[in-house]
């Protein structure tokens, strides 16, 4: 252990390039809730969680899409409750257009049982919704590298 004890991860923020269209795709689509917002210098963010906790940040900063190729954020990966969840997931991101980095339900790897679906939001950032166990029968994309590394 570190001199400064066990960390766990608070939250997230991620630069976006247009708060209100994140806002709605975080909200309306994940089920995020706006917990607190404001705005300095002509710049704005939101502060979004579930049952009072904070889970994402948003900010206004961003002046292009998610660069997959820069340092930096390489996905964010939300845990759901059940395969089934993470089904309901896919198929109401499917109705609204949302990208998908592979087809459907996949396996993080060879003979795991977790696994789930990989995706973009608006401005291109990669998440993840999965699961620890129920994804065992799900196609692996690449059975070289872990599921959730290269795409």
């Amino acid at each position: 252990m570190s001199a400064i004890g066990t960390l766990r991860t608070a939250h997230i923020g991620i630069n976006v390039t247009d708060l209100d269209r994140s806002l709605r795709f975080y909200g309306e689509v994940l089920g995020f809730a706006v917990i607190g917002s404001g705005e300095a210098e002509g710049r704005r963010h939101a502060f979004l969680g579930q049952d009072g906790r904070l889970a994402v940040t948003l900010w206004q900063q961003a002046e292009g899409a998610y660069e997959p190729t820069r340092a930096g954020l390489h996905h964010l990966a939300f845990e759901a409750a059940s395969i089934e969840q993470v089904r309901a997931a896919e198929a109401a991101l499917k109705a609204r257009g949302v990208t998908f980095a592979h087809d459907g339900v996949v396996a993080h790897g060879e003979g795991t049982p977790s696994g789930g679906i990989f995706f973009h939001d608006p401005d291109g950032t990669r998440l993840e919704i999965s699961v620890p166990e129920g994804a065992e029968d799900a196609p692996v994309p690449n059975a070289a590298a872990p599921t959730c590394g290269f795409f």
